[in-house]
């Protein structure tokens, strides 16, 4: 059994991971970090996202669209504060996520600024995440850039351009952070 230290490392490797994964939009990577099912809260990126346990393929491919319709994306995550009890572990972990539209364009632009509280579970020796909750403490730019965002994606993987592909695209619409 690893010490509780190696733990709590392991655990925070994994939400770095995490932003890995979305950023370089690396989806196998970014599915290898959920269990099957997990619990998602972006409640607190937009008050109409209702919190829901979800599969881990649905999750993942409905923010592929999302993703894709973005020229870059940086998601920088910080300060991490895990509890690890036996092979369940919460962490919590500052995060700062930059989503660009256009790179040339400012205007197209929106960065929010938070702190994720994240569940995990040690299946097979491997922290897997089993909730994910984003609370936003200020943005700043156009929330409407992820809409936006959406739609470009959609069109993009539609008409076969980049992408991981169009499964997911008429499920529910996560934010996707």
């Amino acid at each position: 059994m690893a010490s509780a230290s190696a733990d709590k490392k392991a655990v925070a490797e994994t939400v770095y991971r995490y932003a890995t994964g979305v950023d370089r939009r690396d989806w196998a990577l970014y599915r290898s970090l959920f269990a099957d099912t997990v619990s998602v809260d972006f409640s607190g990126f937009d008050p109409h996202l209702e919190p829901r346990v979800v599969s881990a393929d649905d999750w993942v491919a409905g923010i592929v669209p999302l993703f894709t319709g973005l020229a870059a994306t940086q998601h920088t995550m910080t300060n991490p504060r895990a509890v690890v009890d036996g092979d369940e572990a919460a962490i919590t972990m500052d995060v700062q996520a930059h989503h660009m539209h256009d790179l040339d364009d400012p205007a197209s632009w929106y960065t929010v600024w938070g702190h994720y509280e994240n569940t995990l579970v040690r299946i097979d020796g491997r922290w897997l995440l089993t909730g994910v909750r984003l609370t936003v403490n200020w943005s700043a730019g156009d929330p409407a850039v992820m809409e936006l965002a959406r739609r470009t994606g959609k069109r993009l993987l539609s008409s076969g351009g980049q992408g991981a592909g169009t499964a997911g695209l008429d499920d529910p619409e996560p934010p996707g952070h």
